[in-house]
């Protein structure tokens, strides 16, 4: 009975090991993937000023910073990365990291939806449906849920109806 317990226990520490070192070894890639991405972020490549957008947004492998995030993807939406662009236009409708403004909102999910983008054109139309940011205009709010439809979104059709 008692060797039992030693080789479970044996196992268990293995595992527990195994484990540790698997954490450290990814917190250490993951220190490598921010030096090298804010490398290229700097240099002005728009994916990387993305992905540090991302990383500073989530708190991942930095300490989690609003500002810098709507920083980074305001870089990569200014080079017309639609992702970028669509997560701007989230930040200024909530508040986070920037001040709150619904029409600059507005204005990052128009130029995303007019690339085809579903929820962008979905927020949008709830934006011209309630006067946030833009003139209240339920023509125009049917239209955006449309195109939302068209391209997918179950949530566009229901507001379409």
């Amino acid at each position: 009975m008692r060797l039992t317990m030693i080789l479970l226990n044996t196992s268990l520490t293995s595992k527990i090991t195994l484990f540790f070192t698997a954490a450290i070894l990814s917190v250490s890639a993951l220190a490598a993937d921010f030096n090298q991405t804010q490398h290229l972020a700097v240099q002005g490549d728009a994916k990387a000023q993305f992905n540090l957008g991302i990383l500073y947004g989530e708190g991942l492998g930095v300490r989690q910073d609003s500002a810098k995030a709507a920083e980074w993807y305001k870089k990569s939406a200014d080079q017309g990365i639609p992702e970028a662009q669509y997560n701007l236009g989230v930040m200024y409708l909530k508040g986070e990291g920037l001040r709150q403004d619904y029409a600059k909102a507005a204005v990052w999910y128009e130029k995303v939806a007019n690339q085809g983008d579903a929820k962008a054109q979905y927020n949008l139309g709830l934006m011209y449906d309630a006067g946030l940011g833009v003139r209240q205009n339920p023509e125009t709010a049917k239209e955006w849920f449309g195109k939302s439809c068209d391209n997918g979104n179950q949530d566009g059709c229901n507001k379409y109806q």
